[in-house]
């Protein structure tokens, strides 16, 4: 099968279940809450419209290829990045580093990758980055509360534009057997990922009892975690086809990487209450902001990139 047959086969699928979602939340909004709100079932709705969005831009940046994917992700890092710094305290003595991270930092990284060079890709945030903003900020002469300021403005590149960089960057990944079809991992990652958050959300309503930490994400349960958790790791297992795992391989990877997810929107969830808000922002309707959006993903990419590189790539 070629890889537009094989994208067809897959965003059909994705399509005919949204299609099925929308019919359903349709018909349970006319017999439940005619005329009427009604919380869970119009945060359903607005979730499945949502969807229909994201993945008709997903759909549409692989149908452009390689340089739609590319300027998709530098997007959804610079939104994302705009929806951490506009949540976290910053003074003026900050104003340098701000303008290294938007307008150098985040469209130098995805150049990097649109050229292929992982030897400086990989390192150019973590290194470069990281000793050039505080010194950046330090020449604003602002000592207070110094430590912190520098540590959320290196945090918020890290989290915002190097791990969800390493999504397009699965294209560099030059894999024997599999050359031309590298989306086709991108898809794995979301798909999986992405369904995750979304049975864990089901699981949770359905029978989920006992919360794994109130204080940060009171919805979520552990009951909602490993049913979610399980079910997104079969559907990785299911879409090894699409992959160069065996489909034993692609559910352990499912595995990890949703694990890995879980604790991406936990631990973003933690930045979220210490700042006092629910969302990162309003951006998409029924899931707050980019960030809220991608927050799994910044966690579980990174992982998954090296996963394949080191053991897939020769």
């Amino acid at each position: 099968m070629t890889l537009n047959e094989t994208l067809r086969v897959v965003f059909g699928g994705i399509f005919a279940f949204l299609a099925i979602a929308s019919i359903i939340g349709a018909l349970l909004k006319f017999r439940l809450a005619p005329n009427a709100p009604h919380d869970a079932i119009d945060n359903l709705n607005a979730r499945i419209k949502a969807w229909w969005a994201m993945i008709l831009l997903i759909g549409g940046a692989v149908w452009i290829g390689r340089g739609g994917i590319i300027a998709l992700f530098a997007f959804i890092s610079l939104q994302s990045l705009r929806e951490f710094i506009s949540l976290t305290h910053t003074r003026r003595g900050d104003h340098r580093a701000l303008l290294w991270s938007f307008f150098f930092f985040l469209p130098v990284q995805y150049w990097l990758i649109a050229i292929n060079w992982y030897g400086l890709f990989s390192i150019f945030i973590p290194v470069y980055a990281f000793l050039l903003l505080p010194i950046s900020a330090s020449l604003g002469s602002d000592t207070t509360r110094f430590l912190e300021r520098a540590a959320k403005v290196q945090w918020g590149l890290m989290i915002c534009v190097y791990c969800l960089s390493h999504v397009p960057a699965l294209l560099t990944l030059e894999i024997a057997g599999y050359e031309g079809r590298n989306a086709l991992l991108i898809v794995f990652l979301i798909l999986t990922t992405q369904s995750s958050d979304v049975f864990q959300y089901v699981w949770g309503k359905l029978i989920g009892k006992r919360k794994i930490s109130v204080a940060i994400s009171p919805s979520k349960t552990l009951e909602g975690l490993v049913g979610g958790v399980l079910t997104s790791t079969a559907v990785g297992a299911a879409l090894w086809w699409i992959t160069p795992f065996a489909p034993w391989q692609a559910g352990l990877i499912a595995l990890t990487i949703n694990i890995m997810g879980f604790f991406g929107g936990f631990v973003l969830s933690a930045i979220k209450r210490d700042r006092g808000v629910k969302d990162w922002g309003a951006m998409i309707e029924g899931h707050g902001g980019m960030l809220d959006r991608v927050d799994s993903i910044s966690f579980s990419a990174p992982v998954f990139f090296h996963l394949v590189r080191y053991w897939w790539v020769a």
